[in-house]
C-alpha cells in the first residue's frame, strides 16, 4: 500500500526532508575537505613567507602574503557555509516534527533566508537551488528573486589589503616586516641566481594551489 501511495502521490514528507538532509550532510562534508585542503595549502605558503622573507626578496613574500589573506577570507566563508548548511538541518528535523501534528510541512522564512545566503556560494550554489526549487513546492518556501549584488572577493580585498597583508607579515617575520616598518623595504639579500628561480617556482607552485582552491 505504501509502495503504491508513492506511486501515486510522490514521497511523503518525511521522505522528502530525509532525503534533503542527505544532501545537506553530503555537502557539508565537501566543505570540510576543502577546509583542510586550504589548510594544506596556506601553511605551505606561509612557511614559504617566512623563507622569502628571509632571503630578502619582500615583494614575492608581500605576494604570496596578499595569499595567504585571500585563502583565511575563504576559509572562513566556507565555515559560515557549513554553519548554514547545519541550521538547515535542524530547521528540517523541526519539520518533521510538525508533520506528525499538522500532516504537512509548513513555511519557513529561516529556512528561505538560508537557502538564499548558500545559493550565493559557488561551491553549494546549484545543490541549493535544487533544493530551493524541491521545497518550494513542498511548501516550505515561497519563489524569492535572488540578491544578484555580491562584492568580488579581489575587490573586498583589495579595500582592505594593506592592513591584513602587513597584519600577516608582521606575524610571520616577528616583526622584520609589515607593522613594524614599510614593506617597500627590501632586507640585505644574500640569494644567487639559481635561489632565486627555485623560490620563484615554489611561491608559483604555492599560488596556483590557492588560486584553484579559492576559485573552485
Amino acid at each position: 500500500m505504501q509502495s503504491i501511495n508513492r506511486f501515486l502521490y510522490g514521497p511523503t514528507p518525511e521522505e522528502r526532508v530525509r532525503a534533503w538532509q542527505v544532501k545537506l550532510r553530503s555537502e557539508s562534508r565537501q566543505l570540510d575537505r576543502e577546509m583542510r585542503q586550504l589548510d594544506i595549502a596556506t601553511n605551505k605558503a606561509r612557511q614559504s613567507v617566512k623563507q622569502l622573507a628571509s632571503k630578502g626578496d619582500v615583494k614575492s613574500a608581500r605576494i604570496l602574503a596578499k595569499e595567504v589573506v585571500r585563502s583565511t577570507k575563504q576559509k572562513d566563508r566556507l565555515s559560515v557555509s557549513k554553519a548554514r548548511l547545519g541550521s538547515i538541518g535542524t530547521q528540517l528535523s523541526q519539520q518533521v516534527a510538525m508533520v506528525k501534528v499538522t500532516g504537512s510541512l509548513q513555511k519557513s522564512t529561516e529556512i528561505m533566508k538560508l537557502s538564499n545566503a548558500l545559493m550565493k556560494f559557488p561551491q553549494i550554489s546549484q545543490t541549493m537551488r535544487e533544493m530551493s526549487m524541491e521545497m518550494t513546492k513542498a511548501g516550505i518556501m515561497e519563489e524569492m528573486l535572488e540578491d544578484t549584488f555580491d562584492l568580488d572577493e579581489d575587490e573586498e580585498l583589495d579595500t582592505e589589503a594593506d592592513a591584513e597583508v602587513d597584519k600577516v607579515l608582521f606575524e610571520l617575520t616577528n616583526g622584520k616586516l609589515g607593522q613594524a616598518g614599510s614593506v617597500s623595504t627590501e632586507l640585505p639579500s644574500v640569494q644567487d641566481k639559481g635561489e632565486e628561480e627555485e623560490t620563484e617556482r615554489n611561491m608559483e607552485k604555492y599560488r596556483e594551489q590557492l588560486n584553484g582552491l579559492l576559485s573552485s
